[in-house]
């Protein structure tokens, strides 16, 4: 079953780092088309949960990215983009988050859209911001295209937890806080593998 939270009226707060509290159940939370970034935060249980896409790109900074490569581990999408105003808002929350996270082998990955000139202003955006994880260069979008049968990201920013055995756990639309996001993110991670020769098929 899919919980959703909205937090529209409580963004001010989410931004600042501060837990929303107000987790639901859902059994009509499917839509189609496009979801505004309004908050909006769907955690899916581990039996509805689906399989990641082959998803990957080359680095800002260099080297390739592939979401296949990072089975066992807890990953972090980010999707972004420099000229995006709540994307600049979040970023110190997502490296607060990150930073949080990072000994507890969480992984962060960001991807980069429609900054079409280059890779000159996301560079500066992550020196801006302090940012130390890498983010896919995907300029036209074109990577983020893997998503769209599962559980796209549709609206910029959005988050995308994935659980470790490669399947989509959370995903969160707009703008997401420190506190909100390392709370799902541990949620997540806290899950125990599944026994030797007992994992869910696809």
């Amino acid at each position: 079953m899919r919980r959703t939270v909205l937090l529209a009226a409580a963004a001010a707060l989410t931004l600042a780092g501060c837990s929303d509290g107000q987790v639901e159940r859902n059994d009509n939370a499917n839509q189609a088309g496009y979801i505004a970034g309004d908050g909006t935060i769907s955690v899916f249980d581990p039996p509805e949960r689906a399989a990641a896409p082959d998803f990957g790109g080359e680095l800002l900074d260099g080297g390739d990215f592939r979401l296949a490569d990072q089975l066992g581990d807890v990953v972090v999408l980010n999707i972004w983009g420099s000229w995006c105003p709540p994307c600049r808002k979040e970023a110190p929350e997502l490296q607060a988050a990150y930073e949080a996270l990072q000994p507890e082998g969480v992984q962060f990955v960001g991807v980069n859209v429609r900054d079409t000139n280059g890779t000159r202003a996301p560079l500066q955006f992550e020196d801006e911001f302090g940012i130390t994880y890498p983010s896919v260069y995907d300029p036209k979008s074109e990577a983020l295209l893997a998503f769209r049968d599962t559980v796209p990201p549709q609206a910029i920013p959005s988050t995308l937890v994935i659980d470790r055995e490669g399947r989509i756990a959370a995903r969160i639309l707009g703008a997401t806080g420190e506190t909100t996001l390392t709370d799902i993110v541990r949620e997540v991670a806290a899950e125990a593998p599944p026994a030797e020769g007992t994992a869910e098929e696809p």
